[in-house]
This record gives C-alpha cells, sequence and structure tokens, in this order.
C-alpha cells in the first residue's frame, strides 16, 4: 500500500489507514473477503443475508483465523443487515445480529426497512447491558436527503452511507444519481456531525478521489470486490462480470422472481448484468416458468439465465486479485488522483 495515509474522519472514528469499504453483498461477502480488505488497511463487512446461524457463525471464524494475531478482543469488520429480514416475525435474521454482538464486531450497517431507528437502538441497549467499553458503530444506508435527515437526528445512527442508484444490487430504484445525492446530503450533514460515505457505480481509485475531493468522508465499493479470489460469486459468475460491457446492467426485479426473494420494501429493486431471465420477465413469462428456466440455469452456471449483480462501472473492470491487492491499488490510485487534483491549484504568484 501507498505509505500516505488518508485522514478523514471516518477513518479516524474506524482507526483505518484508508477510507475505503467493502460493502456487505448477500451472497458474496463472506469472512475470508472482509478480512482481506481490513488487512489491506481497509474496512470489510460480512453480509448476513440468508445465512443460517451457523453458515454466519463460520464465516466470522474464518475472519478471525485468517486475522489472526493482527486483531484485538473485538473484530475489526462490519456485518451487513437487511432490516426487511429484522422485521419479520421470529425472524431468524435476529439470532445472527445477536451473533454478530457477542463476537464484538467492530460495526453493524443497516439497510432496506422501515424500523431501522428500533434496531439501532437494539445494539446501543446490547452494548450498554455488557458494559465492557466495546462501541459498535452503526451505518446506515440512505438514499435520499429526507432519510439521511432522520437517520442522523432520530436514529442517531454512527455513519451514513448514500447509495446512488448505479450501485449493484438492490437499492432504490427511484434514488438520485450519487453525484447528485451525495452532495445533496452534504449540504445538510456536515463532516464534523457525522461521516457520510458515497457509494454506487464505483470502480477505480480515481472515483474514491472524486468523491472525497465532494467532501465524502469514505467510498464504498460492491462489484470490484466480487472480482476477488475471496468473493463468494462462482467462478461462472465472475466470468460474466469480466465480459461484461460498460451498458450491460439493468434494474429490475426479474431476479427476485426467479429465485424467490421478494419482501422488500416498496421502491426497492435490483441492479445486476441483463440476460434472458430479465427478457423473459419484461416480455411477461410465466413466473413459473421462469423460476425454472432459472433454477436450471444457476445450477449448470449457465451466464445466459443466472443471477449476476452488478453496479454500472462493472465494464471497466477486467481483472480478478485479491481482496487486500484490490484494495492496495485503489488506494495508492486514489492518493495519485488526489495529487494531481492539489497540483492544479496555482499560488497566488502564479
Amino acid at each position: 500500500m501507498s505509505t500516505k495515509r488518508i485522514s478523514t474522519t471516518f477513518t479516524r472514528l474506524l482507526d483505518v489507514r484508508t477510507p475505503i469499504v467493502s460493502a456487505p453483498m448477500a451472497g458474496a461477502s463472506g469472512g475470508a473477503l472482509a478480512a482481506g480488505v481490513v488487512l489491506g488497511g481497509g474496512f470489510g463487512f460480512i453480509a448476513a443475508g440468508y445465512d443460517s446461524a451457523s453458515k454466519f457463525s463460520s464465516e466470522l471464524e474464518l475472519a478471525r483465523s485468517i486475522l489472526g494475531k493482527h486483531i484485538p478482543d473485538r473484530l475489526p469488520l462490519g456485518v451487513g443487515f437487511l432490516c426487511w429480514q429484522l422485521e419479520k416475525p421470529n425472524s431468524p435474521a435476529v439470532d445472527l445480529l445477536t451473533i454478530a454482538l457477542e463476537r464484538r464486531v467492530q460495526a453493524i450497517w443497516f439497510s432496506f426497512g422501515t424500523e431501522i431507528g428500533r434496531w439501532a437502538q437494539y445494539v446501543r441497549d446490547y452494548d450498554r447491558k455488557l458494559d465492557d467499553g466495546h462501541k459498535t458503530i452503526i451505518f446506515a444506508q440512505i438514499a435520499s436527503v429526507e432519510e439521511a435527515l432522520v437517520a442522523v437526528r432520530d436514529w442517531k445512527v454512527d455513519v451514513l452511507v448514500a447509495q446512488g442508484n448505479e450501485s449493484g444490487g438492490h437499492g432504490v430504484a427511484a434514488s438520485p444519481p450519487l453525484l447528485t445525492l451525495l452532495p445533496a446530503v452534504l449540504s445538510l450533514i456536515r463532516q464534523n456531525e457525522i461521516p457520510v460515505l458515497g457509494a454506487g457505480g464505483l470502480s477505480s481509485g480515481a472515483h474514491a478521489a472524486s468523491l472525497l475531493a465532494l467532501g465524502a468522508s469514505g467510498v464504498v465499493y460492491g462489484t470490484r470486490f466480487l472480482l476477488t479470489p475471496e468473493s463468494l460469486y462462482s467462478d461462472a459468475q465472475k466470468e460474466a462480470l469480466l465480459g461484461a460491457g460498460v451498458a450491460s446492467t439493468v434494474r429490475t426485479m426479474a431476479f427476485d422472481v426467479a429465485r424467490g426473494t421478494l419482501g422488500w420494501p416498496s421502491g426497492v429493486d435490483g441492479r445486476g448484468l441483463r440476460n434472458e431471465t430479465v427478457e423473459d420477465y419484461d416480455n411477461g413469462r410465466d413466473h413459473s416458468e421462469l423460476r425454472q428456466n432459472f433454477d436450471e440455469a444457476m445450477r449448470q452456471g449457465d451466464q445466459s439465465r443466472m443471477l449476476v449483480w452488478a453496479g454500472t462501472g462493472v465494464g471497466l473492470m477486467n481483472e480478478i486479485l485479491p481482496a487486500k491487492d484490490v484494495l492496495e491499488e485503489l488506494h495508492r490510485a486514489c492518493v495519485e488522483h488526489l495529487q494531481l487534483a492539489y497540483s492544479c491549484i496555482a499560488s497566488d504568484e502564479d
């Protein structure tokens, strides 16, 4: 990694060398990926997703074993939760949240729910009950200025993640592009009040530098970390990402219908690679047939119909590298572009 350390309100809060974060991506972000990002100097998230308690616990233990002597008593990474799953009656996701807090993870990321404030309080109460000096950092993913204000003033979270509609995977379909959303949020939420991170469609260190120049405290990458050996994506899914073009993604509910993962809040859909599953959905193909064809494609690794979530920056990615190397490459390029931007400022004598 570059010897240059980037200092922002976010890096100081999390005690990391770089403001680059790997997103919690269900079915992709496990313990190995999060640990690789941490070893590179950034901050990594495991996605609780749809895991069982045993699978989730094994991912946490995998991360701990990889980090080994590098970690203190707490686990210096985060876990992401879908709040709409936590809000289900007798939800097993609540057990996963308890497991994460028991393992003393450094952060919890909440997204997509109507009761995020309730779960933020759940975390605060848990920390208070143990009374061991550990404070879990709470991230809230938002898609509008109104939601950002609620997150800060009512939910009292520690970090905001502003997600533009370029983001891969699930998001609010009506959210503005990141370069519109982020400045709008920053015009009301100052850095000295709470760190604001940008997410959506990012692929390079230059993107990170541009968001930091806008006033963000950190930058979240998703799709770029899918193209790592540590990602839980299959080889076929990674190959599809490498073969994607710059206009290959689409926002759709096709894949949620095909795999039966419905129940998302109103207005939420997913961005992935356009393929025959999307075409069939758009053309009104019977949903039972859609599911049958999709299931077969996932079993066979058939890229013409399989699910591959991806952001709009996917066409700019062309290689698979270890997560630590990806992190270091992004950080190095970010530093270089920040220095380049600074060099554009002329002195009074010029």
